[in-house]
């Protein structure tokens, strides 16, 4: 009897519901004990003596494993073996792992159905035999394979056995699995494959932490031979994480808050001259119209309550564009009969970019360059600010929002300590005053700041507006001695005549005078209190005299005659903060002015794309930070240096993914704007929390409190931990092969190059900063050097589709501690191609898989692994969408399993 499946729903792959007793008590489910975290039942098979329906013919054969659970009448297919080819005693290699929050019990029942594979292209199959057991019954079997017997569909005939082999914690026994081959045929070895449990690797002590960012794990179980016979055992495992939504909706309430104040600040920036009130009132229009868009988004991800995944199917959905496509953590788990157990971890997520929006004009990289093109030529109806002075701009102005309340509270708590008589606590507040106030002056020494409020003034009613002169010639138009990027002379403001320059000079210089009079005073007072002077600033000497003019009191009199002094500072403050924000303000609206609505459309274009980036960042984050949590070198690197961040990228650069890198590129270059830090948990809450603006955001990662004691001082004081992101792009598909005789490649030829730049940048600090002994424990396992030296060349020799490139950072990356990131358009395809390729190698490469098998390793991974799981989860459909003609464009490594692919939407 020739079938396509069983017939079972591919529903099925979705966890059961934990079983209810019914009110009779007919059944009592008894739990398995298990650690947290590791998985409850993991087990081996293995065919003898299967019957061929046809004499002589040479048997194919797979086993579908299905669930019958004690409270459900159905059955429920849950996975399958690789396909063995050609013999009548198959031994598998791909085993059976249920996950941690599978609900099996020792009533559970196991159905394992035998097929033989007539023709893997149309998964064309013939029933050969089937047998069950409860999971009880295996468990009791202890030491030694259950053997069941396999009978034809009526129960009658036996058409072979299976062995069911229950995989144990331990050692794995020398000579165990000598006789494993390399002939197919004839493999006969033990089926137990025991391994040491994992050193800090499997989790069980920060579990809960885990459990609360990842979700629906797939488990897979594969056995392999090692180069000298042995048996290896690897756990392949995919999760699902809940940053993919908890981030965007993060970042948008922050995005709401910002703009928000923005357009507040624009409100109030005073009286304008009729040109600048019309193009604010313009400004403020499309500004509030963005706001509405921004909260509507909100609102609808905010109904999306408990989600942990967009499929590939969900990338044009304007509700969702904020959210990354299909990101998973991929890990593979891999327990040796020789090395250290390892684990080897990457995020796999469709590349950030604009869906929603299409890439019919390009993508940001392009659009950008455009529009700053343009808006740096446009006539004289604005005034041009470059990008940096608009970044520097916000800058001030978020410093400015920040520094003045903190200021106000140590005034206040310096008061406080004065009404109570406390030197010491008089001290301290001083102290935290006076830096916090040397802050805030130090933000306005700076020739922006200055030159605004020029412009500012002569857009205020009754200014007149002059046209700027001429362009000058590029050498004219410089100014080294401005330590920022200039305005560029043609649009400068020219000088006014009413405008007394020097006033802003005095005015920010008063609050640091102030200072210094507060200073002076309370040294004055420690010292007729029999203290020692405070000697925080030695600049508020200059002011003693200003002072002696105050006759001082008893200690009784500290709060009175600190008062006056705490006043005006507040009152210089306020002046200043005032006009500051007032002529910043004007700066951003230069910004905005220009090319409304395209400045706006290009906001949001960036805030999508940096939305799916950061999720999946936040997410690697998280994860390397939780395997690594005992690793000191690990640690120190972190405040040390940072992390390296590494992005591997599989898109073409032909029609519509070319804008898609577009979008990726800048995406992950803004990431270098996001700085970690790690805080103790105060409540059950960990997810992470986001602060900060467009220009600098601070990631707030919460760990419980014995987590958080584990780390060094540095961290736990609050040290900014910092990102180095890296993007390499090797276009595989048909597409490309376009790309590379018809068309341009040099977009992925120059962000290759510009990112070899930054990773030679990382790798710099990384052996200036990182102690000797350290980077010689490093030089010693390979070269690092050597590695960097061979990227360089690879991307210099502009090879077509030269995947060497990919595997020289993604081995770099892991050698540096790196978090590593595979993106194509949605993370299902050639991402799945590119991952169980990276496994399979670092097997070989790292674990003496036997060399034999890493195709058929390989075949395991990506006919019945988490990656098959994926495309099923996606799109409903388990083939990987490339059809044969494609496939003859792929590198030979990163084609599927004949059967394993064919039409699929993407």
């Amino acid at each position: 009897m020739e079938i396509k499946e069983e017939g079972t729903s591919e529903e099925g792959q979705h966890f059961l519901p934990t079983p209810q007793a019914n009110e009779s008590g007919d059944f009592q489910l008894t739990g398995i004990q298990k650690t947290p975290n590791e998985p409850p039942l993991e087990f081996n098979l293995a065919c003898k003596d299967l019957v061929a329906p046809v004499r002589d013919r040479k048997l194919n054969t797979l086993v579908q494993i299905s669930v019958i659970h004690p409270a459900e009448q159905g059955l429920i297919r849950y996975c399958s073996t690789e396909i063995v080819e050609g013999t009548r005693d198959p031994l598998f290699l791909t085993g059976v792992t249920f996950p941690s929050e599978y609900p099996i019990y020792e009533e559970t029942k196991i159905k394992l159905t035998v097929y033989d594979v007539k023709d893997k292209s149309h998964d064309t199959r013939s029933f050969l035999g089937c047998a069950s057991f409860k999971v009880g019954d295996l468990l009791r079997s202890k030491e030694q394979p259950l053997a069941l017997s396999l009978r034809t569909s009526d129960g009658g005939k036996v058409v072979g056995t299976i062995e069911v082999s229950i995989v144990k914690m331990g050692e794995i026994e020398d000579g165990e699995a000598d006789h494993i081959t390399t002939d197919v045929q004839g493999q006969k070895c033990a089926l137990v494959c025991e391994c040491s449990a994992p050193d800090g690797v499997s989790g069980k002590d920060n579990s809960p932490f885990l459990s609360a960012v990842l979700k629906n794990p797939v488990c897979k179980l594969y056995r392999f031979p090692t180069s000298d016979n042995k048996w290896m055992r690897i756990r392949e495992q995919m999760s699902e994480s809940v940053l993919s939504f908890h981030i965007p909706k993060e970042l948008i309430a922050l995005h709401i808050k910002e703009d928000l104040c923005r357009n507040q600040e624009l409100k109030e920036l005073g009286e304008l001259s009729p040109h600048w009130d019309n193009l604010r009132k313009n400004v403020l229009t499309h500004c509030d119209q963005m706001v509405n868009m921004y909260q509507d988004i909100l609102t609808e991800l905010s109904k999306e309550t408990g989600s942990s995944f967009k499929s590939s199917s969900s990338k044009g959905e304007k509700t969702l564009e904020f959210v990354p496509i299909n990101l998973h953590l991929q890990r593979m788990h891999v327990h040796s009969p020789h090395l250290k157990d390892a684990l080897y971890d990457v995020i796999t997520v469709g590349a950030p970019a604009a869906h929603f929006q299409g890439f019919k004009n390009g993508g940001l990289r392009k659009l950008l360059h455009k529009f700053e093109t343009e808006r740096r030529n446009t006539g004289y109806q604005f005034i041009y600010y470059s990008p940096e002075n608009t970044a520097k701009a916000k800058e001030v102005l978020s410093n400015i929002n920040q520094l003045q309340p903190l200021i106000a509270t140590h005034a206040d708590l310096l008061l406080n300590s004065a009404s109570q008589h406390c030197p010491d606590s008089l001290k301290t507040s001083l102290k935290m005053l006076s830096e916090k106030t040397e802050l805030f002056v130090h933000a306005f020494k700076d020739q922006l700041v200055r030159s605004a409020l020029l412009a500012l003034y002569t857009a205020r009613p009754g200014s007149v507006l002059k046209k700027p002169p001429s362009p000058k010639s590029s050498t004219e138009e410089s100014c080294p001695q401005d330590p920022l990027p200039p305005m560029r002379r043609q649009d400068s403001i020219p000088h006014h005549s009413d405008y007394d320059e020097e006033e802003w000079d005095r005015v920010w210089a008063n609050v640091g005078k102030s200072l210094n009079c507060i200073i002076a005073m309370v040294d004055k007072l420690l010292e007729g209190d029999g203290g020692e002077e405070s000697g925080d600033n030695k600049e508020g000497e200059g002011d003693l005299a200003a002072v002696d003019a105050i006759v001082t009191h008893p200690r009784e009199d500290w709060y009175e005659q600190l008062y006056p002094l705490i006043l005006t500072l507040k009152d210089c403050m306020g002046e200043v903060v005032n006009r500051a924000k007032q002529s910043l303000t004007f700066v951003l609206l230069q910004e905005l002015a220009y090319s409304l609505p395209q400045c706006l459309v290009l906001t949001l274009r960036r805030d999508v794309v940096f939305s799916q980036a950061l999720a999946g960042l936040v997410c690697g984050f998280i994860i390397k930070l939780h395997t690594s949590l005992h690793d000191p070198g690990f640690l120190q690197q972190l405040h040390t240096v940072g992390l390296v961040v590494q992005y591997e990228g599989l898109l073409s650069t032909y029609s519509d993914e070319v804008g898609m890198l577009e979008d990726m590129a800048v995406g992950i270059s803004d990431l270098k704007k996001v700085a970690f830090k790690i805080t103790e948990a105060k409540s059950n809450d960990v997810l992470p929390a986001i602060t900060g603006r467009r220009e600098h955001y601070v990631v707030e990662v919460k760990l419980p409190a014995r987590m958080f004691e584990s780390l060094p001082l540095q961290i736990k004081e609050g040290q900014l931990l910092h990102v180095y992101p890296v993007l390499f792009n090797v276009g595989i598909n048909e597409q490309q092969t376009l790309a590379e005789r018809f068309g341009d490649v040099s977009l992925q030829e120059s962000i290759n190059q510009e990112n070899f730049e930054l990773l030679k940048e990382y790798y710099t600090i990384f052996m200036e900063k990182m102690p000797p002994d350290y980077i010689s424990h490093f030089q010693e396992q390979n070269d690092l050097k050597g590695l960097l030296e061979n990227l360089h060349q690879n991307i210099q020799a502009k090879k077509r589709k030269n995947v060497e490139i990919l595997w020289l950072a993604a081995t770099m990356c892991r050698k540096l501690n790196g978090i590593r990131f595979t993106c194509c358009k949605s993370a299902k395809d050639r991402t799945s191609m590119s991952v169980t390729l990276e496994q399979c190698s670092i097997l070989r490469d790292e674990h003496q898989l036997h060399k034999d098998f890493f195709i058929r390793a390989l075949d395991c991974m990506r006919r019945e692994g988490c990656r098959i799981e994926n495309v099923l989860k996606n799109i409903k459909c388990r083939k990987y969408a490339f059809n044969m003609l494609q496939l003859m464009a792929f590198p030979k490594y990163y084609r599927p399993p004949e059967g394993t692919y064919g039409k699929a939407d993407t």
